[in-house]
């Protein structure tokens, strides 16, 4: 008997299951009741993944059949938290690439490690992908790559500086250390999803950083929306 994640649920090799990559900074101030009404979703539409709750807000990937995934995203978008806030990316794959749910409580939805960010009341401002490239061009824009430094091998915008952290809780850091927020007067900041540059984004504002921008929906968002040229 194989072991695949078909066998285990049943479906056959041939079905296609739908991905959401998704997350939304918005207040939780009762993180366990919210998790509550995520499992009941989640467990009604046969959906497997990973998804963390903090009061900060919610994150991660789940997968299901395409109506399994739709209901589901309209359930949670039911609670006007997330009808304007969730942040998705969907995609598509021949496999279940989750066993099972894991649903956690957290206190973090992407981990820095500083205590009291406030990534709803003071992130940068958005910058949409069409507008990210006249940014970048500016003279007085300090452009930051957010990734980890595997990560920023793989590529990176021109002049784009390498914090050359390890993990995420390394950025603040890298920041205290290279920037003054007297000096650096501008800065743009982007990352693969665009959820890390909120976090960034909102740490260098409460650092008095004055002009603090990132990319909305990330590299992947870029490169859906801006042409190859």
């Amino acid at each position: 008997m194989s072991d695949t994640p078909d066998d285990l649920n049943g479906p056959t090799a041939a079905m296609t299951y739908t991905l959401a990559a998704l997350y939304a900074f918005v207040r939780v101030d009762n993180p366990n009741e919210l998790e509550f009404f995520l499992r009941e979703i989640l467990q009604l539409n046969n959906i497997q993944g990973n998804l963390i709750v903090a009061c900060e807000g919610i994150n991660g990937t789940i997968a299901g059949t395409e109506d399994g995934i739709n209901t589901t995203i309209k359930s949670i978008e039911k609670d006007a938290r997330f009808t304007h806030n969730l942040e998705i990316k969907f995609s598509k794959s021949h496999n279940q690439p989750f066993y099972r749910m894991r649903l956690h409580i957290k206190p973090e939805i992407v981990t820095m490690g500083v205590p009291n960010i406030d990534p709803v009341a003071n992130r940068g401002e958005y910058v949409e992908p069409e507008e990210w490239n006249d940014l970048i061009r500016q003279e007085d824009v300090v452009v930051i790559d957010t990734r980890n430094d595997y990560e920023v091998g793989i590529g990176t915008f021109q002049n784009a500086q390498n914090p050359e952290t390890k993990t995420f809780k390394d950025f603040p850091e890298y920041i205290a250390k290279h920037y003054d927020p007297a000096k650096v007067k501008k800065v743009a900041m982007f990352c693969t999803g665009g959820i890390r540059c909120e976090k960034a984004s909102a740490h260098m504002k409460e650092k008095g950083f004055e002009h603090v921008y990132h990319l909305k929906g990330g590299i992947l968002k870029y490169l859906e929306t801006v042409g190859e040229k």
